[in-house]
This record gives C-alpha cells, structure tokens and sequence, in this order.
C-alpha cells in the first residue's frame, strides 16, 4: 500500500525541492523547457539525482545515494542537510517503514525550523498520520504489522497545531482527527476535536459541517433520562448557533425547530427522572421544587404535563411558597440536570 501512495505522496515535495536548484519555463509551443540545471558533482545535483531516482521508482538506489552523501555532510552545517534528510525519509515510506522516515522528518522539524523543508517534513509526518487513521498498523520489531498507529497519529496532528498554529494544514490535520473519531464512534473524541477545531478555525469553510457534527456526537452521548443531561444543553445552544450562522444549513440538515422540540423532550424527561428519584428517597422539598422547574422550564413537554399532575396530586401549587418546615438546604435550592449518583431505582 506505502509504495502505491509514494508517487502522490511526493508529487509536492517532489516540486517544492526542485525549485531550489532547477527552472523551467513552457515554450511557444506549450512543452516545458529546463532552462537551467544544477552545476554537475554539486550537491544540488545529488538532491536533484536523488529526486529524479524516486520519481522513477529507483528507490534503492536513491537510499545508497543519500546514504553515502550523508555520510559525509549529516553533522556538518551543510544547507542540504534538511533536504537530504526529508529526501531519506520519503525513501523509508517507500519501502514501508513509515515509522523511521518519521524519525528524519522530525529531526528537521526539531533542529531546522528555520529550513525550507519544515513545513514539507511536517507534511510528510502528516501523510503517515493519514496512513494510520486509515487503519495501517505500526510494525512490531520491524516486521509485524500488529500496534495501532492511532496515538501516534494523534501526537503528530497535536505537534502540527502547535508547530504551524493557524495553517491550513492544522486545519486540515484537525479536521481528519474529527472526522476519524466520528467515523469510529468516538464521540467524545469527535466532541472535543470539532470544539476545538471551531475555536482555532472560525472562518473555515468547514465550519458548517463541524458544528453539524458536533451537535450530533453530543447528542449521541446523551444515555438517557438517568444520565447527566450536559451533552444536550451543549446540543441545544449549539443548534442555536448554527441556525443563527449558516441557517440554509441548518435547515437541509434538518437542525431547526423540530429537533430542538425532541431535545427539550429529552430533558424535561431527564428532569422528570430526577424529581421522581427524589420521592421515592423520600425528599419532598427536592422533588416539588425540581419537578416546578420542569414545568416553568419546559411548558410544552409530555414530560412537563406528567410533572404538573404529581404537583397537583399532592397539593403543590406551582404559586405555593414553601412552608418554614420545607426550608431548603443551600444543596438542594439549585438542583442541576444531571441524576443523582446513585440511579433511581
């Protein structure tokens, strides 16, 4: 698989490192004319030699190349050390050892940061974060393919946001780091990368589809009415959000009114859960001033009507001041969403 994807992998590379040492130029007659070539024997020629040999295929033979260079040149000041370096490691995916060409992409990230071929090494280093996304596994003493490549991924798309911050391959690497999670089922993953990634990225042309997403991995967290009902306010406001931002979107996505409506039934139920959980512990005070928030704040819910029965079954005007003997404890005046910790039976 490395060597079917080494020729596209390349291809920008390929470009970027001829510009240093060769031009071209289209003639009349629309074909491209090499208008001046590195000076024979220079170590330009050899990166040149050494590209041309990868382009070809020779990979082989490009690696003897480069090693027999960097012999001589790896610990001197030479400027082409970052190149050769970049160059060695291309070889290493050739030959699917994606794991040491990561050691020379990221010796020239770490000791030539100020070199052209930074953000190509970066690039590289995300190439191999792609590959093990996409479920190629890391080699076990070199020759089984066995570990997930997965943390590793992850390290280098977090290295990336913090090398190039704002560039549009952070972009990129965050977004594919959202788009695995949600892919595998990761939503909290997913939550949190997308959440990210729309602080990072404000104006992204991605952003609509991020937030749409995010919106669904926080839905999709929400467990039931026992479980903390956090996931749905963040949903809610999100929502919001998006409708006011991009509501074309919003609306051929199907996040408008209707699903708002669906996730206040699932809160109020939540609620609900909670002021029926504290009869049955044998808390009235806990369970009418819960179950008087559920109505006031969720009026249209089944579950709101349900509240309001109890709270008329037992003589619970919603207008009803507590009585001295019903004081609240400073714990109970603001009883949050989230179910008690231990489940109602």
């Amino acid at each position: 698989m490395l060597r079917r994807l080494t020729p596209f992998i390349l291809l920008g590379l390929s470009a970027t490192a001829s510009a240093q040492s060769s031009t071209f130029r289209l003639d009349d007659e629309g074909q491209i004319v090499q208008q001046s070539a590195p000076e024979p024997g220079s170590d330009a020629a050899v990166m040149a030699g050494v590209r041309t040999k990868i382009a070809e295929g020779r990979i082989s033979a490009a690696r003897r190349e480069l090693d027999a260079w960097m012999a001589v040149y790896e610990l001197t000041s030479n400027a082409y050390v970052p190149e050769a370096l970049v160059l060695r490691g291309d070889c290493k995916l050739a030959d699917g050892d994606e794991y040491d060409a990561l050691l020379d992409f990221e010796e020239v990230v770490k000791n030539f940061s100020g070199s052209e071929m930074f953000a190509p090494a970066l690039e590289r280093e995300f190439d191999v974060a792609l590959l093990y996304l996409g479920g190629l596994r890391k080699k076990v003493l070199g020759l089984f393919r066995m570990d997930s490549g997965v943390p590793i991924a992850e390290e280098i798309i977090i290295r990336i946001n913090e090398r190039l911050p704002g560039s549009r391959l952070a972009e990129r690497a965050l977004l594919e780091l959202g788009d695995y999670y949600y892919r595998n089922r990761d939503l909290r993953g997913a939550a949190e990368t997308y959440d990210v990634f729309l602080q990072n990225f404000p104006n992204s042309d991605a952003r609509p589809m991020a937030m749409q997403r995010l919106i669904y991995a926080n839905i999709a967290q929400f467990k039931g009415p026992r479980y903390d009902a956090a996931p749905l306010l963040d949903a809610r406001y999100q929502i919001d959000t998006l409708v006011e931002e991009f509501p074309a979107h919003a609306q051929e996505a199907g996040l408008g009114p209707e699903l708002q409506a669906r996730l206040d039934e699932s809160r109020a139920a939540q609620v609900l859960g909670v002021g029926r959980w504290y009869l049955t512990r044998g808390d009235p005070v806990s369970a009418r001033l819960t179950l008087r928030r559920l109505v006031r704040k969720f009026p249209g819910t089944r579950s709101a009507q349900e509240g309001l029965e109890i709270i008329e079954q037992r003589g619970w005007g919603m207008g009803e001041s507590p009585k001295p003997a019903d004081a609240i404890a400073p714990e109970d005046a603001a009883p949050s969403d989230a179910a008690p910790e231990e489940p109602a039976p």
